[in-house]
């Protein structure tokens, strides 16, 4: 899998910016969003204490599933968390909290239900991530998540050069981890959407509005300047049909268990007596 490179920075300057824009924006996240929630159907949970990580403006849909849930919102932008402030009336019992998902600022086993909707792709290191939601669940807890593969923008990604284009993780990759961070029965599945825009500059304006602008360490630094702008925009033009720019995104879903642990801390296995 490649290094994911992401400057944590850079990207929470990205989303600071786009907190007032980002909810009309991001069309994508609220379609995917309904699709996980809609998943929920077929899994048995009542949780106590829900955890949206990677929250922005939390979604509505989630506080009106889990209405006695206590939810915890978590997003690395301050900003996103003050723009999902007023969406509070949908959620009886909501906590915020600006910090990351790498370092949750959680105590162990204190989460039923953790949550990370189109997020995991702005985590440097996913498994370190995975790892955090494995300590903060409690046993019989489940983590259900969903992010971008590698096939995501790939329009762009053949207009701009792949150099300024992030790199996602692979289906496969994000299963390892989680087993790796120790969880049981990992399910994983992909699909891929197609969202239409009018032109390039509309494409270019939505990444933009919803904060979804490269920020990769290795990024090209600077301004890329009118000229590079304009051959962009005419390279996405070129791949229209039907006057239309159809956007490819590769979307991957997954959701695993904390089961009991089978040793101890110090290396001694559990035996159950029934």
């Amino acid at each position: 899998m490649p290094d994911s490179g992401i400057d944590a920075r850079a990207a929470r300057r990205r989303f600071d910016r786009a907190a007032g824009s980002y909810a009309k924006a991001a069309r994508l996240e609220s379609e995917v969003g309904a699709r996980m929630l809609a998943r929920l159907d077929y899994i048995k949970l009542v949780p106590a204490r829900v955890l949206d990580a990677g929250s922005g403006p939390p979604q509505r849909a989630l506080g009106q599933r889990y209405p006695n849930s206590q939810v915890i919102a978590l997003d690395f932008s301050l900003a996103m968390l003050r723009a999902g402030s007023r969406w509070t009336d949908f959620f009886k019992k909501r906590t915020s909290i600006c910090g990351e998902m790498e370092r949750l600022p959680v105590a162990a086993g204190a989460i039923d239900f953790a949550w990370s909707n189109m997020a995991l792709h702005w985590v440097a290191d996913p498994l370190a991530a995975f790892r955090e939601f494995h300590r903060v669940l409690a046993v019989g807890g489940l983590v259900m998540f969903s992010t971008l593969g590698p096939d995501t923008l790939a329009e762009l990604r053949a207009a701009a050069g792949a150099e300024r284009v992030h790199r996602f993780a692979d289906m496969h990759d994000l299963g390892d981890m989680l087993v790796a961070a120790g969880f049981s029965d990992p399910v994983m599945d992909m699909e891929r959407l197609r969202i239409e825009y009018a032109s390039g500059a509309a494409l270019l304006a939505d990444l933009r509005a919803s904060g979804q602008t490269h920020a990769d360490t290795a990024r090209v630094r600077g301004l890329s300047g009118a000229s590079f702008r304009a051959r962009l925009e005419q390279r996405l033009a070129a791949q229209r049909s039907g006057g239309k720019l159809a956007v490819s995104f590769e979307v991957v879903y997954g959701h695993a268990w904390k089961a009991a642990p089978k040793r101890t801390a110090n290396g001694c296995s559990i035996v159950q007596f029934y």
